[in-house]
């Protein structure tokens, strides 16, 4: 049946007739954009007329046929829809990520419920509060860099200086029953415990190493300082992890540390070359007394060796002595000739049987070879020749 079909009124009862005395040019016109769909000829359901159909079916199931009392049935399906609606309060889901804890009139009533699809006493005999128990908190404390400081960020150090520290918390909840029930607002607990915390380990700290190489250790003592009072407060929270973001001095006395900063690494620069100088001084004259203690082992080896070996030859001279004394005599007196002979520069004439004048040749007065001996023949005598006269003894001369 058509929702326009004035004919039969249908549930919503019959329409108005204040329609009745228009005129036909009053009537809407047709749309255009919708040529298949017939234009209405009459107006739509009215609200009012409908809930009041409503409200007088429901009064006669209720009060019934004479419209006196109150019929069981319906009043028991009433009072079932609402006991129907009450212990649907009952049912709750937790996720993943979460837990729940169940509160009897208010009280905690253990133990905390895991994910899945769960069921407790309707409300208000119980409800269930569900606390995200994996998920990764994160706090600040301090300022930032476009922001400026706050008076948190500010700390005082172990030797007496300022620094302008930010840094971040994170944690998760451990225990969904402590973390609802302990503190009474746990994230500004967690805020309040960093701050305190940070400015304890600060307060222990020298300025150089929060600066420098120092923040992993302020980092871990934090943490277990915060963990330790968390733990004695049993707030249900686990520290993850403790990261300082900024670390500096306060503005006004950025250039004096700046000025430091420069001033420590021409230091450590000339700590450096000093120590490059030393260690090739150093090293350089640990070769030159190693060079020398090999030399004099060396020498120490060859004396040692030179006179065993003298020794050994003294002991067979002696032995070929016994046997031979004036032989090995005129033996060692032919090799000491020779051996203290053999430096010198010598010139030997065999002037036997010369009466001649003995000339000896330029060679022998140059330079020459520690070895060398030159040997002059005496000419052979003339009938006519003058008595021979025998040149002036060389200073290194030896007469045959």
């Amino acid at each position: 049946m058509p929702w326009n079909d004035n004919a039969n009124p249908g549930p919503w009862g019959t329409p108005p007739s204040g329609d009745d005395g228009k005129k036909k040019s009053d009537a809407t016109p047709p749309r255009k954009d919708s040529p298949r769909r017939p234009p209405p000829q009459g107006p739509g359901p009215d609200l009012e007329a409908l809930l009041r159909g409503w409200a007088d079916r429901a009064g006669r199931f209720i009060r019934g046929p004479g419209g006196r009392g109150v019929r069981g049935p319906a009043l028991a399906a009433v009072a079932g829809l609402v006991v129907g609606g009450w212990l649907l309060t009952g049912f709750y889901i937790v996720q993943a990520n979460e837990a729940a804890v169940i509160t009897r009139f208010g009280g905690y009533a253990p133990p905390a419920i895991g994910p899945g699809l769960h069921f407790h006493l309707p409300v208000p005999i119980e409800t269930a509060e569900i606390v995200p128990v994996t998920n990764q908190n994160k706090t600040v404390i301090g300022g930032t860099a476009a922001a400026g400081a706050p008076d948190e960020s500010l700390m005082l150090t172990g030797d007496e200086n300022i620094v302008d520290l930010s840094f971040t918390v994170q944690w998760h909840v451990s225990d969904a029953s402590h973390y609802l029930f302990n503190v009474r607002d746990p994230d500004d607990a967690v805020k309040a415990v960093a701050e305190s915390a940070m400015r304890e380990v600060v307060g222990r700290s020298a300025l150089k190493s929060i600066l420098t190489n120092g923040r992993g250790d302020v980092q871990a003592q934090t943490l277990a300082l915060m963990q330790k009072i968390l733990d004695r407060y049993q707030t249900g929270v686990n520290i993850d992890a403790v990261q300082i973001q900024n670390a500096n001095p306060p503005q006004e006395v950025v250039p004096a540390y700046q000025d430091i900063a420069r001033a420590g690494q021409d230091a450590q620069s000339a700590i450096n070359d000093a120590n490059s100088y030393r260690n090739r001084v150093v090293n350089e004259a640990k070769g030159d007394a190693a060079k020398i203690i090999q030399a004099a082992q060396g020498y120490r080896e060859q004396v040692v060796r030179e006179a065993q070996g003298q020794a050994a030859r003294f002991n067979q001279l002696y032995a070929q002595y016994r046997l031979a004394p004036a032989v090995t005599r005129q033996r060692l007196y032919i090799e000491a000739m020779q051996q203290v002979l053999s430096h010198n520069r010598k010139v030997i004439i065999d002037a036997k049987g010369s009466t001649a004048p003995i000339i000896l040749p330029p060679e022998a007065f140059r330079a020459a070879a520690p070895v060398e001996a030159v040997v002059a023949t005496a000419p052979q005598p003339q009938p006519q020749a003058a008595p021979a006269t025998q040149a002036p003894a060389q200073p290194d001369a030896i007469s045959k």
